[in-house]
């Protein structure tokens, strides 16, 4: 089948790792794919050499004329991600003889946040041939019925070196993401005196208040900000806990990483962590915002190496049968197969 994979980016978060992941999984299983959009240099660098075909869209106009200049190509499905790449696909579509256009949805919210644009959106409800959420929480978020399909990665191999006494942040430093919790859940729970160290992979506005908030709680000596990190598979293979205080993570690409690396993940309970890493250890959870709980759970974690590895070969195990990147191939083929 004949595919593009569409979103109207010029960066490489969560939403353009997926469909880059997305992509590539599907060109290993036979169809001929194409992606529109995404930071340069690294989306080219993930997609050189694999049998997919790249093209750079960081405008919703530039998207709507890369789908122009596949009509020739003639494909069978746009799929398309996030709002703007959604309204490209939408827009006069002769060029590419009316491919249907299947949405995947990323965040806990309507199109267009306030009420006036969610009903302007709503419009997209009706033009769309199929819409998939992400998680069930993003599903009963979206105000119309969505098919769930978890993201799913690919089976990682057991780390074999130890791993170091640290507890590992890696997450956009934006609020939403409530990294303060974090701090403050690693400063309550004494681990620094034992010789712990957080480190904190990635990069945002909020970066010059977690300094001064490290600071203050008297474990800047102990916190490491490590920058955007290309590298964030062999810190999870690294580190003995993933913290991860976010309470509307829409799913959480990086903890389902935590979980191929036999990582145990001490996380938020909200948003997608209820499915992923809550289905397999909810004793590792707290209620969001309750950075002393957190504190509580990192130093219990910290201090029972037997319970770090029994709980991250539980969340290992559950990845390769739950959330494998051919389980999530094979879902999306059969709502493709619906459409087309």
């Amino acid at each position: 089948m004949r595919i593009v994979q569409s979103v109207r980016s010029d960066g490489f978060a969560g939403v353009e790792q997926y469909v880059t992941r997305l992509a590539l999984a599907q060109a290993a299983s036979g169809h001929d794919v194409v992606v529109v959009g995404g930071e340069p240099e690294r989306t080219a660098a993930v997609l050189d050499g694999q049998g997919v075909r790249w093209l750079p869209a960081s405008t919703t106009l530039e998207v709507h004329r890369q789908l122009r200049r596949l009509r020739t190509w003639d494909p069978q499905i746009i799929h398309a991600h996030m709002t703007a790449a959604e309204t490209a696909a939408l827009l006069p579509r002769r060029a590419w003889r009316r491919a249907p256009v299947v949405a995947t949805r990323h965040f806990a919210s309507r199109r267009g946040g306030s009420r006036l644009r969610s009903g302007v959106f709503r419009l997209f409800d009706g033009l769309l041939s199929e819409q998939i959420a992400v998680s069930a929480y993003v599903a009963a978020t979206a105000g119309t019925q969505l098919c769930v399909v978890h993201p799913g990665i690919d089976e990682r191999p057991e780390p074999v070196a130890a791993r170091a006494p640290t507890v590992l942040l890696a997450q956009r430093l934006e609020p939403e993401k409530e990294s303060a919790v974090a701090l403050r859940g690693f400063a309550s729970s004494g681990l620094a005196a034992a010789g712990w160290r957080l480190l904190i992979a990635g990069s945002g506005s909020e970066e010059p208040d977690l300094r001064r908030l490290a600071d203050r709680l008297d474990i800047a000596g102990s916190t490491s900000f490590l920058g955007h990190r290309g590298d964030i598979a062999r810190l999870l293979d690294e580190s003995s806990i993933l913290l991860s205080p976010t309470r509307i993570e829409g799913f959480g690409l990086t903890a389902l990483e935590s979980m191929a690396a036999g990582l145990p993940v001490v996380a938020a309970a909200g948003g997608g962590h209820l499915e992923t890493v809550g289905a397999v250890t909810p004793d590792l959870l707290f209620p969001p915002g309750d950075h002393v709980r957190a504190g509580n759970l990192l130093s219990a974690l910290a201090t029972d190496a037997e319970r770090r590895a029994r709980c991250g070969a539980a969340l290992r195990d559950v990845q390769r049968t739950r959330f494998s990147t051919a389980q999530m191939v094979r879902r999306i083929d059969e709502i493709y197969a619906r459409v087309v």
